[in-house]
């Protein structure tokens, strides 16, 4: 059995996992299936229902794109995601999660608001909202001018920076982000010209 992985196109965090696998220049089959579909297979490989997946060679399922670009990394010494010593790797989770954190409050927004309007939650949906625009707001304090998220080296924190601006732009366009924060407009420009960004973009779906 070959490992695969089992994502939509359309997932930010199946994108990571995806930009990853390039990045590391990984050979993995990809399996699309839409969880919230009924005939999704997802949970067949997590219980919890959600994307991505990756299934190992023995059929051992990993799930929570966090811990699966973190083996991904084990896998290849090309393009190194995560910092060796620990005040590095420390720092470099914390911009994932807080990359993260705001690409699962724009998830959450997407997925209330294809319910009918009189089951949505207009106060829990500007909540969700306020998380996204203070999540922006410390990861362009954060980023000031570097040219990467930890400094000088790309990392995984990039990556899940870049996947969480992306989903942005597909989902919400009408978020200003780019105006409000140039600096992450200019990462976000610079993430677009590598191949692993390119390649993965996400289109509508």
């Amino acid at each position: 059995m070959a490992m695969k992985i089992v994502t939509s196109l359309t997932s930010p965090f199946g994108r990571k996992v995806r930009v990853v696998l390039q990045e590391k220049r990984i050979d993995c089959p990809l399996e699309v299936d839409i969880p919230w579909e009924e005939t999704s297979h997802v949970p067949d490989y997590n219980p919890l229902g959600k994307v991505p997946v990756l299934v190992l060679d023995d059929g051992t399922a990993l799930y929570d794109s966090r811990l699966i670009v973190e083996y991904l990394d084990t896998l290849s010494p090309v393009t190194r995601l995560f910092p060796t010593d620990k005040r590095g790797l420390l720092l470099t989770k914390r911009w994932e999660v807080l990359a993260d954190g705001v690409t699962e409050a724009a998830v959450a927004i997407f997925l209330e608001k294809k319910r009918e309007a009189i089951q949505q939650n207009p106060g829990w949906i500007e909540r969700q909202f306020g998380k996204i625009r203070h999540g922006l707001e410390a990861m362009a304090h954060d980023l000031g001018d570097k040219p990467w998220c930890n400094g000088d080296s790309y990392s995984i924190a990039d990556v899940a920076v870049g996947c969480c601006l992306g989903y942005l732009d597909l989902r919400f366009p009408a978020i200003p982000w780019r105006g409000q924060y140039p600096a992450l407009a200019k990462l976000a420009d610079k993430l677009a010209t590598r191949t692993s960004f390119a390649d993965t973009k996400v289109v509508e779906g």
